[in-house]
């Protein structure tokens, strides 16, 4: 598997993946090199409002304007995804390198939560803000895909930034048809079939 090929994509847990971090989850890779990846997990709504976090940012995020747990990592640090023109010549807004100019993802990026929110705020399409995030060292990411923890698939911005967190997880496996859209509707716990 190439590595450089992940960042961008989606990875979706397997239905055995029983792992309390990553059960059901739907992880966005935002960086994945040889000495290792990164990625937030798009399906954790907290419920704690984002303004009670990081001040002047709530009324910038998209519906449900709460923080998100990106991941088992770094848990006290905050991580921001959002959409804005890629030309934006901001400061605190940074395009994600190697997601390619589909229009998928088209203008999806980091944002700084230290930069003033007057000026960067406005031009957001989307933000959402996630608490810690998932991370992996050199080819491990690569051996779970391999072992079949992982599905990767494309992502599309909706995934990221849509207001039905709670169902992502059955919405990208049934889209993609066959076998996965077949999964989409795995009993949470198998045992009571």
């Amino acid at each position: 598997m190439d590595q450089s090929t992940l960042t961008g994509r989606l990875l979706v847990a397997a239905p055995l993946l029983q792992e309390d971090s990553f059960r059901r989850s739907v992880v966005f890779v935002v960086d994945d090199a040889a000495d290792g990846s990164l990625g937030v997990i798009l399906n954790r709504p907290l419920g704690l409002p984002v303004d009670e976090v990081v001040t002047d940012w709530g009324p910038y995020t998209s519906s449900p304007s709460v923080m998100f747990s990106g991941g088992p990592v770094g848990t006290d640090s905050g991580i921001a995804l959002g959409i804005a023109s890629p030309e934006l010549a901001v400061s605190g807004w940074t395009p994600l390198e190697g997601v390619g100019t589909g229009p998928e993802l088209a203008g999806v990026g980091m944002v700084d939560l230290e930069a003033p929110t007057d000026d960067l705020g406005i031009e957001l399409g989307a933000l959402r803000v996630f608490a810690g995030y998932a991370g992996w060292g050199a080819g491990q990411l690569a051996g779970e895909v391999e072992e079949g923890a992982w599905y990767v698939v494309d992502a599309h911005t909706r995934d990221l930034f849509g207001d039905e967190p709670e169902t992502l997880w059955s919405r990208v496996l049934r889209r993609q048809g066959g076998r996965l859209a077949l999964l989409s509707t795995y009993p949470d716990d198998p045992t009571l079939n």
